[in-house]
């Protein structure tokens, strides 16, 4: 792919976070490799990325491209949140909305709220608005997908956070918020952190219900040859606990070779939450590796 920037002299790079991570985790390096001097802008989307890949796009990457995160959906074949080459780029915050999208945040009352997390919403028709899905010949598959939360008010089902300045976060999605003791906690507030773990090379958390509560659960893929052994396990918590809250410290953390990950490359928690608590998994035909959600099914370790 980074050959291609060279060969096509390609001005505009859409590509992932998982892809940045691994040419980061494998030690790559393209400003020393390749030429990149066609490269003006790379777009990145599919989940949110990492503090420390904005480092590593800058640092090995390219220092002056313009780095833009993004956020929207393959329903609106747009997006909600984008950048812009006329902005300055923040690590870990995504620029602005999207031009014409009326997006805010909103709180569980339906008020906007700026520097609080919220449900990523959009209160008035945009251009790119579907106006009904397949099968659904009286919209109530559509109503209930982006409408039920918010009556007559596009949810788009991300966990969001509307900056002071304007700048948007997205913290995960929303139907995989974790909710222990009733605080809301975006799982990808826990993956920044356990991705400054040189031992581990993925992730996944969940909320698993327990004792009339939630407790968060951590499954990690470890390098070739570790061991989750107390002391890493150890480090895993300290690591989340210095840089979050008590609340976002996993009460078990388990190893598995391999995660679930959807086709475009997304964590899919919901899909590893429903097999841990056995319940049926829907569309697994969008995973690139579906096979790898038995390495979450019947785990004994979650039985105390």
């Amino acid at each position: 792919m980074v050959d291609l920037i060279d060969d096509e002299r390609i001005n505009v790079f859409g590509t992932s976070p998982k892809f940045l991570a691994t040419l980061e985790g494998s030690a790559l390096k393209p400003r020393l490799s390749h030429g990149l001097s066609s490269l003006k802008t790379m777009l990145c989307t599919g989940s949110a990325l990492s503090p420390q890949s904005y480092d590593f796009v800058y640092r090995d990457f390219k220092p002056d491209v313009c780095l833009a995160s993004m956020s929207g959906g393959t329903d609106i074949v747009s997006c909600f949140v984008n950048g812009n080459p006329m902005s300055v780029v923040r690590r870990s915050e995504m620029m602005g909305k999207s031009l014409g999208m009326a997006v805010e945040v909103w709180n569980d009352a339906g008020q906007a709220v700026i520097g609080e997390k919220g449900e990523l919403v959009c209160t008035r028709h945009f251009p790119a608005m579907p106006i009904g899905l397949w099968n659904d010949p009286t919209g109530e598959k559509l109503r209930a997908s982006y409408f039920s939360q918010f009556p007559g008010v596009w949810a788009q089902g991300d966990y969001a956070e509307q900056l002071p300045h304007g700048a948007m976060m997205i913290h995960g999605r929303s139907d995989a918020v974790l909710n222990p003791g009733g605080v809301r906690i975006g799982t990808a507030e826990i993956y920044r952190q356990v991705e400054k773990v040189p031992q581990v090379l993925d992730s996944v958390a969940i909320g698993q219900q327990w004792q009339d509560d939630v407790r968060v659960v951590l499954f990690v893929r470890l390098k070739d040859g570790i061991v989750l052994d107390e002391s890493l396990q150890q480090q895993i918590r300290q690591v989340i606990r210095a840089n979050t809250t008590p609340r976002h410290v996993p009460a078990k953390i388990l190893a598995v070779t391999d995660i679930p990950r959807t086709i475009s490359g997304k964590v899919v928690e919901l899909a590893v939450r429903n097999v841990v608590h056995g319940q049926p998994v829907k569309n697994t035909d969008a995973l690139a590796n579906p096979e790898a959600l038995e390495h979450f099914r019947n785990r004994h370790e979650l039985n105390d």
